[in-house]
């Protein structure tokens, strides 16, 4: 089986390892943007999509795995911070709430897409003390997660409870996306 992933994210290299040995990492140089007039799951199926073709286009003979996470306080997307002042924003909005990971994943050949799916996990944070966010941000984690944290490092301290797929608020449904994967390669 021979793939790409259209993402530099190492967590998701780690986690599609877990599928395959057999694929080349080629991220997709794009300009990226959520269309707000798409429901959550559809607004980021649509960035997932954008990824798997525009890197299908450049190898049409390969099935690309394009994927993207974004995490949603109600309707309200929360993407990678801009800074630490962003990351704090986003940490205290979801201080002692629950929130949606959504991971889309988009699969495409030759620039079209073959299927897309999206996975959503709810995620409950603990009440976090401005130490305790202050304290997080400075071990440099947030800045490249989605919503400011991420679930595998030292943001686990800061997770009350999942219901949903770990793996997809990590970046990368891994189970659903080895089935899909089945039904194309």
């Amino acid at each position: 089986m021979k793939l790409i992933l259209a993402s530099g994210s190492p967590r998701r290299l780690e986690l599609l390892k877990l599928i395959t040995e057999n694929f080349s990492v080629i991220p997709a140089d794009c300009e990226e943007h959520l269309d707000s007039a798409l429901s959550p799951k559809e607004a980021v199926k649509a960035l997932a999509r954008q990824k798997a073709e525009y890197v299908s286009e450049k190898y049409p003979e390969t099935t690309v795995v394009g994927a993207d996470t974004t995490v949603f306080l109600g309707e309200t997307p929360l993407g990678k911070p801009k800074d630490t002042q962003d990351a704090k924003r986003m940490l205290s909005l979801l201080s002692g709430k629950s929130h949606s990971v959504i991971t889309a994943v988009a699969l495409a050949r030759g620039g079209k897409t073959l299927n897309a799916f999206a996975e959503e996990t709810s995620v409950e944070f603990y009440p976090l003390s401005e130490k305790e966010i202050d304290e997080y941000i400075a071990t440099g984690e947030p800045m490249d997660k989605a919503g400011a944290y991420g679930i595998q490092e030292k943001g686990a301290l800061l997770i009350k409870r999942i219901n949903g797929d770990y793996y997809n608020v990590m970046g990368l449904p891994v189970a659903r996306l080895s089935r899909e994967l089945s039904l194309f390669i």
